[in-house]
């Protein structure tokens, strides 16, 4: 049995946009449903969804057979959750709130075997060695690890020079909800300061040589951040899409109030 191949860190190094979805249902059919689809990266979210470790294991499971990339937030970069996330078989983690280059260094090492890093050595346990099966795997799994970093508030961005610098980090995310309201912004991504901010970042983070990534569901905005170079992008949200499909579905035979959140992804 051969190592699982992170085909989505490959294709970061090879500069070629891809297109996700973000998964809140917390559930493993649907998760294999929006891999049927033909998304290039799903991201499982453990910060704001009702996940847990089970949960995420299924949905690894279930979109394993499919030519898609599962990506897991977890709630906190917290070292003993980084170790179970890549027991279970994940491979690229986005981990949410970083604001300093000490803790982007944490991460790194988390992400790691020793004498590189911390991660805990327990591979016979664990789903991403097939329980032992795959010759070598110590030897060979941090080169198939990959670490997005959330960059959400002005102390992020104002570190993000000095994160993106860091070896070990693939990758840096911006997030437009957190970001908008550390601006004084809450709820308006698209206000023309928060767009200014991220622009900027994204451009920051390509000339350090990392990848780029952003979540926005407004078409123009996401087609605007890929052509400034983001090269993962998340397009919608499953329960967004889900919601506003029923509401569209009901609103044929009868009337339904528009919803109050303005019908936005955050």
């Amino acid at each position: 049995m051969q190592l699982p191949i992170n085909h989505f860190k490959q294709r970061l190094r090879q500069d070629a946009p891809q297109i996700g979805l973000w998964l809140g249902l917390a559930n493993a059919y649907c998760a294999e449903l929006a891999a049927n689809a033909g998304f290039d990266w799903l991201l499982l979210d453990g910060e704001h969804a009702p996940n847990d470790l089970n949960s995420l294991l299924g949905q690894l499971q279930a979109i394993a057979p499919y030519p898609v990339q599962g990506i897991i937030r977890p709630p906190v970069g917290d070292t003993a959750l980084i170790k179970q996330l890549l027991d279970i078989g994940a491979q690229t983690l986005l981990i949410p709130m970083v604001e300093s280059v000490e803790q982007a260094r944490q991460l790194v090492r988390a992400m790691r075997y020793p004498p590189a890093g911390i991660r805990g050595v327990g591979s016979a346990l664990a789903r991403a060695s097939r329980w032992n099966s795959i010759p070598g795997y110590l030897d060979q799994a941090d080169e198939q690890m990959c670490l997005l970093l959330q960059i959400e508030n002005l102390e992020g961005l104002a570190n993000l020079d000095a994160i993106a610098a860091l070896d070990g980090v693939d990758g840096l995310f911006i997030g437009p909800a957190d970001l908008s309201a550390s601006m004084g912004h809450r709820g308006n991504p698209g206000h023309p300061e928060v767009v200014a901010a991220i622009e900027d970042a994204i451009a920051r983070i390509r000339k350090a040589g990392k990848a780029a990534g952003i979540l926005s569901a407004d078409r123009t905005l996401a087609q605007r951040y890929i052509e400034l170079g983001a090269n993962f992008v998340a397009v919608g949200v499953d329960t967004t899409v889900l919601m506003k499909g029923l509401q569209g579905l009901l609103g044929q035979y009868k009337k339904v109030a528009a919803p109050t959140s303005g019908g936005g992804v955050y």
